[in-house]
């Protein structure tokens, strides 16, 4: 095969997994928005079988996903993404005012604004123990649920976090608890794998006012 001929079967190819890629993320936002999946790997091995994609060697990377949902919630939500954006950090304001005593900040799709049905309010706390925050909920008599999530810092080290699962007006509230030294180093994001963007009390309420 000469050689302008081998360029051409690897452009072609390359253009072929661009595409496996593009419609495996495709899929992967669409089962995120309609069915209710927050975890990005389940989400794009889902899709990739529902597809026949699964031989897929390089599947779309976490980043991609999330710019499909962006565009899938614009296109098909605008309205109810709006309206559920703003539900959501109503909520999280009211709660990180109860919290305030723990340093709150918001992060995940809240935050971002690229919000599901099934999207959680995710709050970082600073607390001397896990045990602090949990005696704090029980004396004001909320009802949760303890559990724990690994969590990725800088230099691929990853740690475990001990999380508090509560609900408040029917809506999930998960809550990472930092010792105070540790809540200054920014985990980072499972999207983009940059430091995670925090937003304190203000600047949700800012986000409200726009």
């Amino acid at each position: 095969m000469s050689s302008r001929a081998s360029s051409r079967t690897g452009k072609a190819t390359g253009r072929g997994e661009e595409n496996k890629r593009l419609r495996i993320a495709t899929e992967a936002a669409r089962i995120m928005a309609e069915e209710g999946v927050r975890d990005f790997q389940a989400a794009k091995r889902k899709a990739a079988a529902r597809l026949n994609l699964a031989e897929v060697r390089n599947l779309p990377a976490n980043e991609e996903v999330q710019a499909a949902l962006s565009q899938h919630l614009q296109l098909f939500h605008g309205t109810e993404l709006a309206r559920n954006a703003r539900r959501l950090r109503e909520t999280a304001v009211e709660a990180m005012n109860f919290l305030a005593p723990f340093e709150p900040r918001l992060v995940g799709p809240v935050l971002a604004g690229t919000v599901t049905l099934t999207s959680e309010i995710q709050l970082h706390v600073s607390a001397d123990s896990p045990e602090h925050l949990g005696m704090f909920l029980r004396e004001h008599h909320i009802p949760f649920r303890l559990g724990e999530r690994r969590v990725r810092f800088g230099g691929d080290r990853y740690e475990n976090v001990s999380t508090y699962h509560f609900t408040a007006g029917g809506t999930a509230i998960e809550l990472y608890v930092f010792d105070p030294c540790a809540v200054r180093e920014t985990p980072l994001s499972p999207v983009d794998g940059r430091p995670m963007r925090r937003g304190s009390l203000k600047e949700v309420e800012a986000l409200l006012k726009q």
